[in-house]
């Protein structure tokens, strides 16, 4: 097995982890399935950083293991804990259509990665598919998951991709990885002060809550 073997076999477990957050029905188990997919992350620019000779990616696989793989996921697990929404998540539609819908954007990905990426490595675009794949089911899982500790989940699970993808083009400056992790990582205090007002307001944690309170005003 080649380093290129490798790569792709990390990336597909990336999107592996991505069809599992789709597939989850507790809160509990999707933040595992998040906390997987970054530390799979990590390991993908960690190889990338060794296999392509550029030290400067171990520090964002550091990045990535420390703040997504661990303090975030621990973080999130402690909010979900002080608002006890250990129930299962709000779904729009049911996991066996969103699986399907997975699996159309994965094609998609795949569709639109060959068309516009023709001139570039078999290797790069193979890697450029699988990334804008974990990004579109990471859009998608926002969209049919009404909890908004899984759209928090959601959102950082397309910057996983985006990321995976910086790094298979051969990356992005290291002060801006940086700052996309801090943004990040800032990003997770807004929304969990927007878990907590929604809790507080409405007793529950269902963004649909917010559509009632808009009727309401009207």
């Amino acid at each position: 097995m080649n380093g290129y073997d490798i790569s792709h076999l990390l990336a597909g477990a990336m999107l592996v982890t991505s069809f599992a957050l789709l597939y989850q029905d507790r809160i509990a188990a999707v933040l595992n399935a998040f906390a997987m997919q970054s530390i799979t992350l990590a390991l993908a620019v960690a190889w990338a950083a060794w296999s392509d000779d550029r030290p400067d990616l171990y520090i964002t696989a550091l990045i990535a293991l420390a703040l997504k793989g661990i303090v975030i996921p621990l973080a999130l697990h402690r909010t979900v804990e002080r608002l006890g929404i250990h129930h299962s998540v709000e779904k729009v539609v049911g996991v066996g259509v969103a699986l399907m819908v997975g699996l159309a954007l994965t094609g998609l990905a795949q569709a639109l990665v060959v068309k516009v990426a023709s001139g570039t490595a078999s290797h790069a675009r193979e890697q450029l598919a699988l990334a804008l794949a974990i990004v579109l089911l990471g859009f998608l899982m926002m969209i049919v998951r009404r909890n908004a500790v899984t759209q928090v989940v959601g959102f950082m699970s397309m910057e996983n991709g985006l990321i995976l993808a910086a790094t298979g083009a051969r990356g992005m400056p290291l002060v801006v990885e940086v700052s996309v992790a801090f943004s990040v990582l800032i990003a997770l205090f807004v929304f969990a002060v927007f878990v907590f007002r929604i809790r507080e307001r409405f007793d529950t944690v269902d963004i649909e809550a917010l559509d009632r309170m808009r009727g309401d005003s009207r």
